[in-house]
């Protein structure tokens, strides 16, 4: 096994926390924890950090295996992501009610909005470049913050209060929608 190296784990966190950008997801998560009741924290945390680690190690082989390449595993993500910024941008509720308490905190929470596409598509790109232990350093540095984030939702929602949360609700739902068709143009080859 290869000693750890500092500067490639700094590397890596970064990278992931851009891609993953849960602060950019704050107003997103406030929305679901509405719709919810509650967001099981620990219960999205861990779902990220499986859903990344298990990524990294086999999913180009799992992509494979059901036939399916990145680009079409990215444009399903898109489309989630899409449904979601419309929700945001119009104020309308597309995700059923009444499954939405038991499975927020996996889907759509922890996939695809936390560890979405972009997320599984980076990790990829990131094992031809780092160490696999670095990355997985990374990886957990980025979950723990995750988890920060969404234990203190409630807090960040009344820091924000009623008026800040739809102003970001809707300049965050633009970005959202962006993200979205972004990830599908890249993705598609008219």
């Amino acid at each position: 096994m290869h000693p750890f190296i500092f500067r490639e784990i700094l590397s890596v966190t970064m990278i992931l926390f851009a891609i993953i950008d849960v602060l950019g997801a704050i107003p997103v998560i406030i929305q679901l924890r509405q719709k919810a009741g509650h967001i099981q924290s620990e219960k999205a945390s861990i779902a990220v950090l499986v859903l990344m680690i298990v990524f990294l190690f086999v999913g180009d082989e799992l992509l494979g295996i059901i036939g399916l390449d990145v680009s079409s595993f990215a444009i399903a993500g898109s489309l989630v992501i899409f449904i979601i910024a419309m929700e945001m941008i119009m104020g309308i509720t597309l995700f059923k009610e009444d499954h939405m308490p038991a499975t927020v905190s996996i889907v759509p929470l922890a996939f695809p909005l936390i560890a979405g596409a972009g997320t599984m598509t980076t990790l990829l790109s990131l094992k031809t470049q780092y160490q696999t232990q670095d990355i997985v350093v990374g990886i957990i540095l980025n979950t723990l913050f995750v988890y920060l984030v969404l234990k203190n939702v409630k807090w960040l929602e009344h820091l924000l209060g009623q008026t800040g949360l739809a102003i970001l609700r809707k300049a965050f739902g633009i970005i959202l929608l962006a993200i979205a068709i972004k990830l599908f143009r890249s993705n598609t080859h008219l």
